[in-house]
């Protein structure tokens, strides 16, 4: 019964966001995308891979700046700034849920090592990783 009830709510939202006119949210807009679409789909399939913008555009089959042009448009940023939030909210799922290593995380979210991971987890949440865990297990 659980699934049935979330395959409806999935329909019906597929339903409202492709009405002309619907607010459909930035990422499902870019995930319907044909452009968009085989780049997120590769990005959300391997986080952890050293993705660049060249290598997203390589994906979409397009040059690095159409790429780049139209993803900015379509999702309200800059390909590497998504890729940074959503490696950022894997991280902090990681940091709750699980007591694996800054350095295990890092690698897992795509980040060579603790030390760089830190510091743009730190830049992101405005805390290191450690204060984060712990004001989280609290």
């Amino acid at each position: 019964m659980d699934r049935l009830l979330d395959w409806a709510l999935v329909c019906t939202l597929r339903n409202w966001f492709d009405q002309a006119g619907a607010d459909a949210p930035s990422w499902y807009r870019g995930l319907a995308d044909p452009v968009l679409g085989p780049a997120l789909h590769a990005f959300h399939g391997r986080p952890a891979q050293p993705w660049t913008v060249a290598s997203l555009a390589g994906r979409a089959g397009v040059s690095r700046a159409l790429f780049a042009k139209r993803f900015t448009e379509l999702m309200g940023r800059p390909p590497l700034a998504y890729l940074t939030e959503c490696r950022m909210a894997d991280a902090e799922a990681l940091l709750i849920d699980t007591d694996l290593s800054i350095a295990r995380i890092a690698r897992t979210v795509g980040y060579a090592d603790a030390f760089g991971f830190s510091a743009a987890f730190k830049r992101h949440r405005g805390q290191s990783p450690s204060t984060f865990r712990a004001a989280a297990a609290a």
